[in-house]
């Protein structure tokens, strides 16, 4: 999995980006085609499947970047999900009694005012 973050600025009429960390670099007319530039240096960089972008704008003419090659779907997750819920699971046996008591308390407020507004 890669990760690959990019400032990106516009000068003008001309949108340009620079990896963070790296020697990647891309320009463009639009954001939207910088975007697509940036989507394809990262996957030509990186060879692992399945891409995850984010774009942020920080000013009306400069934005942060991110790509994330490989994060999408494969075994790890769903081994590192397997394993979660098992840990969980003691703490989700634990959640009802917690909702049962917030309900509890719920209730009494409104008896407190000696009113309901569902009445």
């Amino acid at each position: 999995m890669g990760v690959y973050t990019f400032v990106c600025r516009s000068s003008g009429e001309e949108w340009t980006a620079k990896q963070l960390k790296g020697e990647l670099e891309a320009s463009a007319a639009t954001p939207y085609e910088l975007q697509r530039r940036l989507v394809a240096a990262a996957s030509a960089a990186d060879s692992a499947a399945g891409v995850q972008s984010s774009f942020a704008m920080v000013s009306p003419s400069s934005a942060v970047f991110q790509v994330i090659i490989g994060a999408v779907g494969g075994g790890a997750a769903i081994g590192g999900a397997a394993a979660g819920g098992a840990a969980a699971g003691g703490a989700a046996a634990e959640a009802p009694k917690a909702e049962e008591k917030k309900e509890e308390e719920k209730e009494e407020s409104e008896d407190d005012l000696g009113f309901s507004l569902f009445d």
